[in-house]
């Protein structure tokens, strides 16, 4: 296979491959159809790929399992004026899926009310406990969003109060599914056509039901003297929830986030404009900004304050209110950074350097942070982690993240099946457990066992994909420009890569928090400002800071535009580099 720039082994030890087969001299427009194609975009659909709708890529939501039974459902709770409870999880998926519920019940007359489970006291999913206290408040229907796949028990409990209840979920499930009157998850082992969009996260999959719903009550005539709900200006909240859940952004997932983003840069959503604001940003956010500006702050409510802030600010008509839930969610992210500093200092000097896949687990570690310290772990080794955090009564939560082409799901579910978790589930790329704490090693010893070859094999295929080369004078806001209009981009559409050089360090330094700024400059003339992020204490930053002024190198990463800069320019936001002489 043909190497880029001729990059066998990078600084940071993997080869420079082409994404896709290579072409010299495109113009813009041919570079964005070889984005297109080198994603996995059919030829004949390039044009819905450059412009993605949601009329080109939704499915007939009648083409998942209980799809009609849970609309029909619903419905009936809609004409009845019945009292219906959402319980959904404490991330952003979550939250974003219960506001869709619930704003959508809300113009159709319907008063949901809105359970988020406490992260420390009740932990993920339903339980007993929580589908007895609903009913017991007059829920007549319960919608569990974001969660139930799992949740045999409290199901059980919910059935023999019994109160009827709605499982809208995309996390895996076992063969068994739990008792409910409908269970809508794209990941069932006995889905059909629908398991093609089992990369939906589960604020898409309500967003289908909610389309479903819909059609329900105009066959049934509700809206002959009624507005019908406008569905899509929902998409906001569908794309926060997409990007923030890590989903694959592939088909109608692109679609969501490409609708979702417009509809976001009107903000009628009072909860999010105010989000956006304490986020401080003044231009229309981008999927990037879901990721890391918004997504973290609804997280923060889950993860450190109170389960319930995120849905609120979503689902509130009082922009004062909006404004306090949004500063509170602020702060408490700030907190959430300083908790997750220190658990991850603890974590990296407990993880084991001879296997394949990095369990840890420490006493006092807040559960709140360990999805995320577990995320840190993985991009730092390279390979699939598992952070957990053990109770004084010496029960573990774990947060798990993988890498491409590891389940680690699946791996969570057979452990599971072997008696070695409390509880556990998930999908390829991320998963949650709980563990008795004496069964952490043996939990370690089965995953090494299950995983260990396939992530040698996935370790060893990993390479740097690259899209196109180009002089320093070349990363200019056009091509910027240029390379958005193949996005959005995300999990499972990657962002386009670029290499450039060769290129000399003329000014290197350590700003921020780690993070390595330099200016290059080419043989074309022109000089470049360059970011690598985190990267102070890593040998690509132990590189640049030491390049020798006559030592030439090679640069691959994301090209963006600098939005300090005084008027628009573009840099190089580093992932990698090569020395070229």
């Amino acid at each position: 296979m043909m190497h880029v720039l001729g990059v066998e082994r990078s600084i940071l030890g993997q080869p420079w491959r082409w994404r896709a087969t290579a072409s010299d001299n495109l113009s813009l427009d041919d570079l964005v159809t070889q984005l297109l194609l080198a994603r996995g975009c059919p030829r004949e659909a390039l044009d819905d790929h450059r412009t993605p709708s949601i009329r080109a890529f939704m499915p007939d939501p009648s083409i998942f399992r209980d799809m009609d039974r849970a609309a029909e459902r619903l419905a009936d709770a809609v004409v009845a004026g019945e009292k219906v409870a959402v319980f959904g999880d404490y991330d952003v998926d979550g939250a974003t899926s219960a506001a869709v519920m619930i704003l959508l019940l809300r113009d159709l007359g319907i008063e949901a009310r809105a359970y988020i489970p406490d992260r420390m006291l009740e932990g993920y999913g339903p339980t007993a406990g929580a589908m007895e206290r609903l009913a017991g408040e007059g829920a007549t229907l319960i919608v569990t969003v974001d969660c139930g796949a799992q949740a045999f028990d409290a199901l059980a409990a919910a059935s023999a109060v019994p109160v009827d209840v709605i499982v809208v979920d995309h996390h895996q499930c076992a063969s068994a599914l739990p008792i409910a009157h409908a269970v809508v998850n794209p990941n069932r082992l006995d889905e059909g056509e629908g398991a093609a969009h089992g990369h939906l996260a589960a604020v898409g999959v309500a967003f289908l039901l909610g389309a479903a719903l819909l059609r329900v009550l105009r066959k049934r005539d509700f809206f002959a003297g009624r507005a019908e709900p406008r569905l899509l200006d929902l998409l906001d909240l569908v794309a926060l929830g997409t990007v923030a859940d890590v989903a694959q952004l592939r088909g109608l997932n692109r679609a969501f986030v490409a609708q979702g983003l417009k509809v976001m840069a009107a903000r009628r959503n009072v909860g999010l404009a105010a989000l956006i604001e304490a986020s401080r940003l003044t231009r229309a956010p981008t999927a990037t900004d879901l990721g890391f500006a918004l997504g973290p702050r609804i997280n923060a409510g889950g993860r450190v304050g109170r389960a319930d802030l995120g849905v609120r600010l979503l689902t509130t008509r009082d922009p004062d209110e909006a404004r306090a839930i949004a500063a509170e969610l602020d702060r408490l992210n700030e907190e959430r950074r300083a908790i997750e500093t220190a658990v991850q200092a603890e974590a990296e000097a407990l993880y084991p350097t001879s296997r394949m896949v990095t369990v840890v687990a420490g006493r006092g570690w807040h559960p709140g942070v360990i999805g995320i310290v577990a995320g840190r772990l993985k991009e730092k080794l390279g390979l699939p982690a598992i952070v957990i955090a053990v109770d004084e009564a010496g029960v573990g939560k774990g947060s798990g993240r993988s890498i491409p082409g590891v389940d680690l799901g699946q791996a969570v579910l057979a452990a599971k099946e072997a008696g070695l978790l409390v509880a556990g589930g998930g999908h390829a790329m991320a998963a949650g457990l709980t563990i008795e704490a004496d069964k952490v090693p043996a939990f370690a010893d089965f995953l090494e066992e299950l995983l260990a070859v396939r992530v040698a094999a996935a370790v060893a295929d990993r390479a740097l994909l690259v899209d196109s080369v180009h002089a320093p004078g070349g990363v200019t806001p056009d091509l910027v420009t240029a390379l958005e209009v193949g996005g959005p981009y995300g999990m499972g559409w990657p962002s386009p890569r670029v290499a450039i050089g060769p290129v000399r360090a003329v000014r290197v330094d350590v700003v921020g928090n780690g993070h390595v700024r330099a200016i290059v400059a080419g043989d074309d003339g022109r000089s470049l400002k360059a970011m690598a992020f985190r990267a102070a204490d890593t040998p690509l930053g132990a590189a640049l800071l030491g390049a020798a002024p006559h030592r030439k190198l090679w640069l691959a990463g994301r090209a963006k535009i600098d939005d300090w800069a005084q008027r628009p320019a573009a840099e190089l936001h580093i992932d990698d580099a090569a020395w070229a002489d």
